[in-house]
């Protein structure tokens, strides 16, 4: 890879990476939540193959393409299949008489009605967050400036980005979203500061996401056929009674 190649892809994977998260930010609708999580994985697989060919390291390109599959492959797929089954597919069996709830749902479970913070707020938000996170990095680019180094901050605003998600939004599936999105920040810091992270070390952080992302999975599907959705307001007023 050419010198003047390599910063420009670097570049181009990290604002794919931040745009998605602020996209998150913008969309209420679930599936397309769950679209540009895959993309935000493809940017993320991306960063690390960059990194990885110009300093010709092969094990930081396996860990690439394993990143691809899991982040824009299978985690996707899973969250899409959990979305299905909570919005009336096949996998979505009707409550029982022993399992209706008082907690019915009044709006669609395909889309976030009810975000604690509105779109506009948010979008403020994710920009002062990026702010902070460039102000918060910029001592460490000082200390070694570089392509990647200089990119850290759109890690680190990522990382803020995907909190703030699982603060301001409501649905359990869109908080698992918020949460993925923190985890693609925090892998991003990882490889823009140390230039990638050891295979087994990646793998095992990985195989830990998809353990938590089977988890959620059940517990909002358990939701679903508890309390007839997956808002988390449910629950604070069951332990209000």
């Amino acid at each position: 890879m050419t010198s003047g190649a390599y910063p420009q892809l670097l570049d181009l994977a990290c604002g794919v990476l931040l745009l998605c998260a602020v996209v998150v930010l913008w969309q209420r609708e679930l599936a397309v939540l769950v679209r540009v999580l895959a993309v935000q994985g493809a940017a993320l697989a991306a960063i690390a193959a960059v990194l990885g060919a110009h300093e010709r390291r092969w094990g930081l390109l396996v860990v690439a393409a394993g990143v691809g599959v899991l982040r824009a492959g299978v985690l996707p797929y899973l969250l899409r299949r959990a979305l299905d089954a909570h919005t009336g597919g096949a996998a979505d069996p009707p409550p029982t008489a022993a399992y209706r709830s008082p907690y019915r749902e009044d709006v669609s479970e395909a889309r976030e009605t009810r975000p604690v913070v509105n779109v506009a707020a948010s979008l403020v938000t994710a920009a002062l967050l990026t702010l902070l996170a460039y102000a918060a990095a910029r001592p460490l680019v000082a200390l070694h400036p570089t392509p990647a180094t200089r990119a850290l901050p759109v890690g680190l605003a990522v990382v803020l980005v995907g909190f703030f998600v699982l603060v301001a939004r409501r649905r359990a599936l869109a908080q698992v979203v918020g949460f993925l999105t923190l985890d693609n920040g925090i892998t991003a810091t990882a490889f823009l500061a140390a230039s990638g992270v050891p295979p087994i070390v990646e793998l095992g952080v990985s195989f830990d996401v998809l353990l938590a992302v089977l988890v959620l999975h059940v517990l909002t599907t358990r939701m679903r056929a508890a309390f007839g959705g997956t808002d988390l307001d449910d629950l604070r007023e069951l332990s209000d009674r």
